[in-house]
């Protein structure tokens, strides 16, 4: 039975559980309607289940469908490795989708990026930023190969190593009376307005995990999803906001924010996630071996 499922099918197939409909998965596949219906098609009587729920005109992989997943990637990953077998110059070759969490998204992976295409010659990346669930979430659907997040994951589908750290630090405007001393107890936040990232943040869970539990009574202000946004909420003394340094930085050299001293351990790490039954190409292999030499040097 499953002799006779052709790569075309195979391709039609993640791609559509990628785009959720037949008409995007036929404009990316540069492909007809009809003509992506019937590779689905095809393939479902082939395997004899059906590899979508039909929901609302959207395409959504069922439990059938995430069986067959981890088999799709993996030999169209095999696929796309032939023509590096057969390259003289062994260049890396494929597409390589990377998810960023904000900070690493913005502060870290332009440079990481740049430095990767340098050594390896690979132009191919996209890269995704958002929050860490989400990011999470499209590792698990197969929409990206490999994510870089700030704080541990225990999805039970992805597999987690430390490639770097970085460290988080409190930040109020420059008019407030606390900036104004050089040193602070976390007393001294009692009754504090705060400014935080959206659920699924790495720098929100940051904030409730290491900083919220030792302030008895705290407000949150405003819920923001961008760092930039934060950072202006906090310059006009809306409130106290916990960010990366890294994404605090050129906000402190031009004296918009202040980052208060205070007596916590703020230190986090950063994680290379994939899926366990992710398919490692030598592309992804090679970028996930460069992430970690690079924090090394």
């Amino acid at each position: 039975m499953a002799a006779h499922i052709s790569l075309k099918q195979l391709r039609v197939f993640t791609t559509i559980t990628q785009l959720k409909t037949i008409t995007a998965a036929a404009e990316k596949l540069f492909l007809s309607k009809a003509a992506v219906s019937m590779a689905l098609s095809e393939l479902e009587k082939q395997l004899g289940h059906d590899m979508f729920d039909r929901v609302n005109n959207r395409l959504i992989l069922n439990q059938e469908g995430q069986k067959l997943l981890p088999f799709a990637d993996e030999l169209l990953g095999r696929m796309d490795e032939l023509d590096q077998v057969f390259n003289d110059e062994q260049t890396l070759s494929g597409q390589l989708h990377i998810g960023a969490s904000d900070t690493i998204g913005n502060q870290v992976a332009p440079y990481l990026l740049s430095e990767f295409r340098e050594q390896y010659q690979h132009n191919a990346q996209s890269l995704f930023i958002s929050n860490s669930a989400l990011i999470c979430k499209k590792l698990v659907d197969y929409e990206l190969d490999i994510g870089l997040i700030e704080g541990k994951t225990q999805h039970p589908q992805l597999m987690s190593r430390q490639f770097s750290q970085d460290e988080m630090c409190i930040i109020c405007s420059p008019i407030h009376p606390l900036a104004q001393q050089d040193k602070i107890a976390v007393s001294e936040l009692e009754n504090s307005e705060w400014i935080l990232r959206e659920a699924g943040s790495g720098s929100r869970e940051f904030f409730l995990r290491t900083v919220a539990p030792r302030i008895e009574q705290w407000h949150e202000a405003f819920e923001l999803n961008t760092t930039e946004a934060i950072i202006n909420s906090v310059s006009a003394n809306l409130g106290f906001a916990c960010l990366s340094r890294l994404a605090a930085h050129a906000a402190v050299a031009d004296r918009r924010v202040h980052i208060l001293n205070i007596p916590l351990d703020m230190k986090r790490r950063f994680w290379i996630l994939v899926h366990k039954e992710k398919y490692q190409s030598p592309l992804l292999k090679h970028f996930i071996h460069f992430c970690h030499q690079w924090d090394s040097e």
